[in-house]
């Protein structure tokens, strides 16, 4: 389901504040509402000592991933701030680039819960699962 433009422009406001996702160059590539995807290229900077993809930057998108799915279903006036999350790593961040999915299963006044999926695509654009989670987020008023 798609978002509206509003929704989508705030999103995007937000994303380009976050100096983390600019540092490690992760991309906004999808808003819809209750879903967001998030794109992070495979590079040397967030690779971890066997070359993969570090867990810290596959946990930082799918953080990000659902918050931002959240906060397309919130109030107007609300921001967003992740309460908790789990993360479990199923394979090697190996690929040209890691996709996060952040899906909402529930979208409360308060408390939104998400679920977390992160892809690694190879150069053949086949993606391979290689972590899920789920996530606590709560609105605070802007």
């Amino acid at each position: 389901m798609s978002a509206d433009d509003q929704v989508v422009a705030r999103v995007q406001a937000s994303f380009e504040r976050q100096g983390l996702m600019r540092l490690i160059g992760a991309r906004l590539v999808e808003v819809g509402a209750g879903r967001v995807r998030i794109a992070l290229p495979s590079t040397p900077e967030v690779s971890q000592q066997h070359g993969y993809v570090h867990a810290g930057a596959t946990s930082a998108i799918a953080d990000s991933a659902g918050g931002y799915a959240a906060l397309t279903l919130m109030a107007d006036n609300a921001e967003v701030l992740t309460v908790e999350y789990k993360l479990n790593l199923l394979a090697p961040a190996t690929g040209v680039r890691l996709e996060a999915v952040g899906t909402v299963v529930k979208s409360g006044r308060t408390l939104s819960v998400c679920t977390l999926e992160v892809h690694a695509i190879d150069s053949d654009e086949r993606p391979t699962l290689v972590a899920v989670g789920q996530q606590t987020l709560i609105a605070v008023r802007a």
